[in-house]
């Protein structure tokens, strides 16, 4: 009897965690719904010809609006919303990037890709299947457009791991590497510019540095600031 009341917690836990689960991933979404309806009633206001940034949650936290305005830099647009993976950015791709007709556009989508899939396709494949797309996309669709496919950015493994030790660490940098080396090949096969300002995120090992994290994967406001000052001669 005592091994059957275990078996039934357990279902029970089980079950419990798995609805929590869901009504976050549900919740998730409203949000992302919600910003690019956000999005779509400011776009049409914004000044095309101008710069923009576009992505996923490294880049919609990256303040490159106030950055530009203090700066004197002429307007940069930011319309990257957290959790987008390559195909939500694919079906909301009008919003996020083509109807602001951007004159510079600083592309950073797919880190979100990194990850175990669920129908068991290899997130490599689908990622350079994706990216591929979305080049085609923006050279069909934007061609005066200067393009730069900014590199992924690092990631601090063990911060990850003390966030959620049970599971399999699937954005490493390694993988990581793997998928920049296919953005810089297809930045050269479109005409398009490749750019890593990654330097000064990483420690000696390559990992991202602790004092810029407390996830692993995300940004504090000095990590964002030394991203800018490295981004800055591609937007003058």
């Amino acid at each position: 009897m005592e091994v059957n009341h275990m078996e039934d917690r357990d279902q029970i836990i089980r079950e419990v965690r798995q609805e929590f689960t869901n009504s976050l991933s549900q919740r998730f979404t409203r949000e992302q719904e919600k910003k690019l309806e956000n999005y779509r009633q400011q776009n049409a206001y914004v000044r095309q010809g101008e710069t923009l940034f576009t992505g996923s949650s490294l880049m919609e936290g990256f303040p490159i609006t106030e950055y530009c305005l203090n700066e004197g830099l002429p307007i940069a647009y930011n319309r990257g919303i957290g959790g987008y993976t390559t195909d939500t950015f694919l079906a909301a791709i009008d919003t996020v990037l083509l109807d602001l007709k951007p004159r510079k556009l600083f592309l950073n989508i797919g880190t979100n890709d990194i990850a175990a899939r669920t129908d068991g396709e290899d997130w490599f494949d689908h990622l350079s299947r994706n990216e591929r797309k979305i080049c085609e996309i923006i050279r069909r669709s934007l061609p005066e457009t200067t393009v730069y496919l900014m590199a992924y950015y690092p990631v601090n493994s063990q911060a990850i791991l003390a966030g959620n030790p049970s599971v399999p660490i699937v954005r490493t940098n390694e993988n990581i590497a793997r998928a920049n080396a296919m953005v810089a090949a297809l930045a050269d096969e479109f005409g398009f510019h490749y750019i890593d300002v990654n330097d000064g995120l990483k420690d000696e090992n390559g990992e991202l540095l602790m004092d810029h994290t407390a996830d692993g994967i995300h940004f504090d406001s000095a990590a964002y600031r030394t991203v800018f000052d490295r981004l800055r001669p591609y937007m003058e």
